[in-house]
């Protein structure tokens, strides 16, 4: 006989929602954007859900257990420090969790501010164990994986024009790179 899932649903009042919260921010580090759609998930089928959510948020803030500027600032030091990911990378996956731009700017902006890009792209070559291309294949890959990493087209460059790549291959994907970054809003044009 096949096990049926029950089809009533935890209420949850707000001391319940703000356990399940405070659980969920034991477990690691959130933004207030990701914490909302858990509890969402969890409560959306009330009447109230809207209100208890925005409670329990309000509530965390107060004790100071939900903070987007210290979230930003904690995972961009992250980032930065082990896994050598460049600015635009941080940038992109801090929008993607909800983290207001503002604050995005300031937070990355100060943890970024003095390091050197071309360094930060060494250490993430090294970590990652990249070892000079054999061929343009080769190169187009490195390339590809040093963008997605957040690194810009003047630092990726260099640092394979250090590597003895030749100068029709970068080009080539300087104005590859060039025609993806300007493709979304090719789009919206229409």
């Amino acid at each position: 006989m096949a096990w049926k899932k029950s089809t009533l649903k935890k209420t949850y009042t707000e001391d319940s929602l703000y356990e399940y919260a405070v659980g969920a921010l034991g477990r690691r580090m959130r933004t207030v954007a990701e914490l909302k759609r858990l509890m969402r998930t969890r409560a959306g089928h009330q009447t109230d859900c809207d209100a208890l959510v925005e409670a329990v948020t309000a509530r965390l803030k107060e004790q100071r257990y939900l903070n987007d500027t210290n979230y930003a600032s904690s995972y961009s030091t992250y980032r930065r420090d082990r896994e050598k990911f460049g600015r635009m990378r941080v940038v992109q996956d801090l929008k993607t969790k909800g983290v207001h731009p503002d604050v995005i700017n300031k937070a990355v902006g100060e943890i970024y501010n003095e390091v050197d890009e071309r360094e930060l792209a060494r250490g993430f070559a090294e970590r990652k164990r990249l070892k000079h291309p054999k061929d343009q294949k080769e190169a187009a890959r490195i390339f590809r994986m040093m963008a997605r990493a957040g690194f810009s087209t003047r630092v990726i460059v260099n640092l394979l024009r250090n590597w003895s790549v030749e100068e029709e291959t970068l080009s080539a994907l300087e104005q590859e790179r060039e025609m993806a970054e300007q493709a979304p809003y090719a789009d919206n044009e229409e």
